[in-house]
């Protein structure tokens, strides 16, 4: 029999809605567990030799449905993460697992080549199934798949220190640097348009226009303040249109908390949360590290004196960032650098405010008017970053 217990997890974390674009509206609390020999039968399909012991379901994220396991193998106990894939956001989760399946083996291989140790706690290593496939379809049609658990790590909600923000920036770097050469076809989008701001921007005048919940009134200062900002919303999208700036592979959830971090030296050693690696721009990494990592506050905090972007945050994230792309980064890449900041930071502001209007139909909600806090939060964060813009401009420049 598998002893369920409930596992707290390793990495120091708070609690608190995440606001990527992947489930952000999603409550596993309320999802039904998989019973014990349904999970023993999912966790027999992938090449695991040895006893399982005991598997606990996490109480962390929002989207997908995970257990760590516990295995005997030869009298040495090994851990194991199992997944079962949110198919109510992720559409196709086969071509989500070819996506990681690419990236994780590429990591794999450069990590390899450049004499690395411990490579399997530097990059996710994905387990196969007995018949080589890289997940597994229960009888319910559900998603499964088995990564290796990364053991002696820790991550956390929130950076405490620069040298934080520097591990962050350089983890998030590195990670775009491996896969800079990956071969092959451009990998699938996994969601559409993920940081169209132009998008985002016509949502929220369609929102404003049609007004279904009556809450415009109550929105009328974030509403100006958002609309005012029109006419640098396309700056990114237009400035790859004219071919400056080229498309890349990126993660596109870089909170801090999808970083680990090695126990005893505190050195970044693994990037996870690969669902949304996909195409995009280096600044959309960037612009949503700058939004999480250097202002003091929570998302969604109400007193707004408290908001501003930490210089000393953001010189470390550009410092550790900058390095670690260096092989790659193009002078008119790194130069719309310290703009993706105000850009991202932006876009999740207008989206908690179209929500708002909306009547919170995708974000979860604790409180009455919970969306339009975060959205203030956010746009406070835009005015501290434009304010000090020309100094974060000139410290990029500098490294």
């Amino acid at each position: 029999m598998i002893a369920f217990q409930l596992w707290e997890s390793l990495a120091a974390r708070t609690t608190g809605p995440r606001i990527d674009e992947v489930g952000a509206d999603q409550d596993l609390t309320n999802m039904p567990l998989y019973r014990e020999k349904h999970l023993q039968h999912v966790s027999q399909q992938f090449r695991i030799y040895g006893q399982i012991l005991h598997a606990e379901p996490c109480k962390i994220g929002h989207i997908n449905e995970t257990y760590t396991a516990t295995y005997d193998q030869g009298g040495v106990l090994v851990r194991y993460i199992h997944q079962r894939i949110n198919q109510g956001v992720f559409k196709e989760p086969d071509k989500v697992m070819e996506n990681v399946m690419r990236v994780t083996c590429h990591l794999q291989k450069k990590l390899l080549e450049n004499g690395a140790r411990q490579c399997t706690r530097r990059a996710l290593t994905v387990v196969p199934t007995h018949d080589g496939k890289s997940y597994y379809v229960d009888g319910d049609g559900g998603f499964w798949r088995t990564f290796v658990f990364v053991e002696r790590v820790q991550s956390f909600e929130a950076v405490q220190t620069p040298a934080q923000a520097y591990e962050a920036g350089r983890a998030f770097g590195e990670f775009q640097s491996h896969l800079a050469d990956l071969p092959g076809e451009r990998l699938h989008e996994t969601i559409p348009d993920f940081h169209n701001t132009r998008k985002r921007f016509a949502a929220l005048q369609s929102a404003v226009k049609d007004d279904h919940c009556n809450r415009a009134h109550t929105a009328r200062k974030e509403i100006e303040f958002a609309l005012a900002q029109e006419p640098w919303v396309g700056t990114l999208l237009d400035a790859q249109a004219r071919g400056e700036i080229p498309e890349r592979i990126t993660h596109n959830d870089t909170k801090f908390n999808n970083v680990m971090l090695d126990w005893e030296t505190g050195r970044a050693m693994c990037v996870v949360d690969l669902d949304t690696v996909m195409p995009g721009l280096v600044h959309y990494d960037f612009g949503d590290m700058v939004r999480t990592t250097t202002s003091p506050t929570m998302e969604d905090e109400k007193d707004l004196s408290k908001v501003a972007m930490q210089m000393p945050m953001f010189q470390e994230l550009a410092r550790g960032y900058v390095e670690g792309t260096r092989s790659f980064l193009t002078p008119a890449e790194k130069a719309h650098l310290a703009f993706a900041g105000r850009l991202i930071t932006y876009t999740i502001g207008i989206r908690f405010l179209t929500d708002y209007l909306l009547g919170d139909l995708y974000f979860r909600v604790h409180r009455p008017d919970h969306n339009l806090d975060r959205s203030r939060t956010q746009f406070k964060l835009v005015e501290s970053i434009v304010a000090q813009e020309a100094a974060m401009h000139c410290y990029v420049d500098s490294v």
